[in-house]
């Protein structure tokens, strides 16, 4: 089966203060697997969400090769560019909703802009997909009238109207109290399960989302360590890895103990 997404000996840098290159992504290789889902973890400033931009075509890599479904996203422009990120879906730290539209008129955006589909059958698609996400007798609020977990589910409402072969989120439970962090993990786990999207989750939030993964992808300084099953992390030799663990997980990680 093609790959949803593959990094074939990609790089990326940004010039630094000192009128060199920081180099983010260094010849780095890995396959999103479809239907499944992938996090993506790191410190800070390790490239993360740089990665999903260049999955996106939003910046360009300095060399390698970028797969989508297998077009390489790196040598198409204009409007090839634009149908191939109609496979996207993509929920955003803030959920980037318009302060200015209803709930409905939010989740309908795309469909208005994208699709020649009657009003009526926007209604139908857009009050189905709230319900589903539990956000039916909501749809006349604005952004400011909702908590910040409903924000969230209005975001991924939206980002499911064109139906995604792909889902992309970045850092999506930030500003999150860990209750409502539960209840968004769990919301995207069903929907997945559902929809069967392939999902890339851009994370800080560990170990927790971990049990979402059916792989992990850590980076660091440019290079990334891919581990086919999330339990395979904790008994990893790299040095970089065990920092990890310990800093991020505690001294003894047991991901089964989790809460799921």
């Amino acid at each position: 089966m093609t790959p949803a997404i593959e990094f074939i000996d990609v790089v990326k840098s940004f010039p630094d203060k000192d009128g060199g290159r920081q180099v983010v992504l260094d010849h780095v290789d890995f396959t999103i697997p479809q239907s499944k889902t992938t996090v993506i973890a790191g410190r800070s400033g390790q490239g993360k969400s740089v990665t999903l931009k260049l999955v996106l075509g939003l910046m360009r890599a300095d060399s390698g090769t970028i797969l989508v479904d297998g077009e390489d996203v790196t040598r198409i422009r204009g409007r090839k560019l634009e149908k191939l990120r109609t496979k996207f879906g993509v929920l955003f730290q803030g959920a980037a909703l318009f302060d200015s539209l209803s709930v409905f008129e939010n989740v309908a955006l795309p469909l208005r802009e994208r699709t020649v589909k009657r009003e009526v059958e926007i209604r139908e698609q857009v009050m189905t997909t709230l319900k589903q996400l539990e956000l039916d007798g909501h749809e006349d609020k604005f952004p400011a009238q909702l908590s910040g977990g409903m924000r969230k589910r209005v975001g991924l409402a939206r980002a499911l109207q064109l139906g995604p072969e792909i889902l992309l989120f970045d850092e999506p439970t930030t500003g999150l109290d860990p209750v409502m962090t539960n209840d968004i993990y769990h919301l995207f786990s069903r929907t997945q399960a559902q929809l069967g999207y392939s999902s890339v989750i851009v994370s800080h939030d560990i170990p927790k989302v971990f049990n979402l993964a059916d792989q992990v992808i850590i980076l660091n300084k440019g290079k990334m360590d891919v581990f086919k099953n999330p339990e395979e992390i904790q008994w990893a030799e790299k040095p970089h890895i065990k920092e990890f663990v310990r800093t991020t997980m505690g001294e003894i990680y047991q991901s089964h103990l989790v809460e799921k």
